[in-house]
């Protein structure tokens, strides 16, 4: 059994952070915090640095110029090492739209890159965010290729991730949203809401079939207006359903991302990247997708304007909530870790620093610059 201590200035643990403490790891999992070392044993001593949970991405289709959607080890690999960099130990693999085949080859791919294994941040399994949209409100998406969620699909869906299709994104007003909804819930799918003109109404249906979070809040879905609540309005007022947030101050302005966290607090919102092929890389031209895509001071956006996902990374999402929205330390680090983990259902192994917990942890300075990412309690990355 390989046992190791590492001891930092502050060690953020669930309940609460620590100061000059050590934190014991022994196979891969969280022996002990606030421990005294054994005689005689490997110590790393991280000085000023802060021990942090390992970071979750619900939602990134990209990063070091590769895309999901490039259905290969190569691509899925290459954003697992560069996201590793950014303190993330699990990502969902996120789809976009394009041809049915060229989807359902980017979930087989997902899955046999799970049993493969990859050199950074785990694979937690594919998040569908394609397909099944709105035409009004389809963002950065191809809308000729939309297609109703007819159960037929869901199950060839299903069949090519073979259980490893953790999320799905859909708008719940096209025909047959709501059956969808509910079939995919009882397939253990987490649902979630976007790209959408749903009103509150039909949201509301959506939630009581199960959808458990809507997509990016208030980008591309139906916005919040004091005599209609519409999409954004149904995700802010249900207390258990969660709200995926862009934490870069372009797609939710740091005004709104205070409003979104006073409204579902740490636990109900979930940071993501969006983070698209050119996360990590210079200005330029891209693809997302069929789209092109240019970036510009690290904004993503289509010919026609539209943004296109981001070049966010997470540990740049907890310091925006820190330093532009004052958030409590301990409550941004919980919503790229806990909160996406809780949404998951696996909470009970990841998102938070426990005993008994998998030792998944990043190391951060004061400027949330990450020094080192564990998965496992395996270094997968070192600035050093």
């Amino acid at each position: 059994m390989t046992t190791f201590y590492l001891k930092a200035k502050e060690i953020f643990t669930e309940e609460g952070i620590l100061q000059d403490s050590f934190l014991k790891i022994a196979d891969g999992r969280i022996a002990a915090i606030d421990c005294e070392p054994e005689e005689d044993s490997d110590i790393m001593d991280l000085g000023d640095s802060s021990i942090v949970p390992g970071f979750i991405d619900l939602h990134i289709h990209g990063s070091g110029g590769f895309d999901v959607m490039d259905a290969s080890h190569e691509a899925i690999n290459t954003i697992s090492k560069t996201i590793a960099a950014k303190g993330v130990v699990g990502f969902l693999a996120t789809t976009v739209t394009d041809t049915w085949d060229r989807n359902l080859a980017a979930l087989r791919n997902v899955k046999q890159c799970i049993e493969q294994g990859v050199d950074g941040a785990e694979v937690l399994g594919s998040y569908s965010e394609a397909i099944f949209f709105s035409e009004r409100f389809k963002g950065a998406h191809e809308g000729s290729y939309f297609l109703e969620p007819t159960q037929e699909r869901l199950d060839e869906m299903l069949e090519a991730a073979d259980g490893t299709l953790r999320s799905l994104a859909l708008a719940p007003e096209v025909e047959g949203g709501i059956e969808a909804v509910k079939y995919l819930t009882s397939k253990n799918v987490r649902v979630m809401i976007g790209h959408t003109g749903a009103t509150y109404d039909i949201c509301k249906k959506a939630f009581e079939a199960g959808a458990v979070g809507g997509v990016h809040i208030f980008n591309q879905m139906l916005g919040l207006h004091h005599r209609q609540p519409g999409t954004a309005g149904a995700v802010l007022h249900h207390r258990d359903i969660y709200a995926e947030m862009i934490a870069d101050g372009v797609h939710v302005d740091p005004v709104v991302m205070d409003l979104v966290y006073r409204l579902k607090g740490a636990d109900r919102t979930a940071l993501i990247t969006d983070c698209m092929c050119a996360g990590g890389l210079s200005d330029g031209e891209y693809q997302l997708g069929l789209l092109t895509v240019h970036v510009k001071d690290g904004v993503a956006r289509t010919e026609s304007g539209a943004l296109a996902g981001s070049t966010l990374t997470l540990n740049r999402a907890v310091a925006n909530m820190i330093e532009k929205v004052d958030v409590d330390p301990l409550n941004a680090v919980h919503m790229a870790s806990l909160t996406p983990a809780t949404l998951l259902g696996i909470n009970d192994e990841l998102g938070s620093i426990k005993v008994g917990k998998r030792a998944s942890i990043a190391v951060m300075n004061k400027s949330h610059e990450v020094l080192m990412t564990f998965v496992d309690g395996k270094q997968v990355f070192s600035l050093y």
